[in-house]
């Protein structure tokens, strides 16, 4: 299923979605991947600990926050595709990053999780059907397909990886 064939778009995740370009669900989850930013470790080392305003992540954090979303994001994927009707809850991504211990750990490890998480995804949205893709739940009081998680997956990714590089990348100089 490509991009521009989601039925609707969650209300809070479009904007995601919209980052990526109109492929098929498992190019992009490929092409908007951890590999993103294994190819410029040696400028995400540099930066270090270094932000570009007070009260913003680290690169580190941020790395983190890209692999606890996404398990987040899976089992919702997962739930709705099982046809579990739980409504499922938000959670503060604030919080996750603030108690993440990433800082203490290096992008080595972070990158290696995420990469871990995102073949796991990779090979769970493989394994759904076209009814799966389909089928929709309720996650924050909203509706979301399993697709369109799939596809906010990708753009959460992209647009975190545009923020390093436009905001962060300058740090590096």
């Amino acid at each position: 299923m490509k991009r521009s064939e989601l039925a609707s778009l969650p209300v809070y995740f479009g904007d995601y979605i919209k980052e990526v370009e109109d492929i098929d669900l498992i190019s992009a989850l490929v092409k908007y991947g951890p590999e993103m930013f294994v190819k410029d470790l040696p400028t995400l080392e540099k930066i270090g600990g270094n932000t570009y305003a007070e009260n913003k992540w680290t690169i580190k954090q941020i790395l983190q926050h890209l692999a606890d979303t996404e398990r987040v994001f899976l089992y919702r994927a997962l739930s709705f595709a099982r046809k579990d009707e739980t409504p499922l809850p938000s959670f503060d991504e604030n919080l996750y990053a603030e108690i993440s211990n990433s800082n203490r750990r290096s992008l080595n490890e972070i990158l290696t999780e995420f990469e871990s998480i995102r073949n796991s995804a990779l090979t769970m949205f493989q394994g759904f059907t076209e009814e799966m893709l389909l089928s929709t739940g309720n996650c924050s009081g909203k509706e979301a397909s399993v697709a369109a998680i799939g596809f906010t997956i990708a753009g959460h990714t992209f647009h975190h990886y545009k923020v390093i590089r436009e905001r962060y990348f300058l740090l590096a100089d």
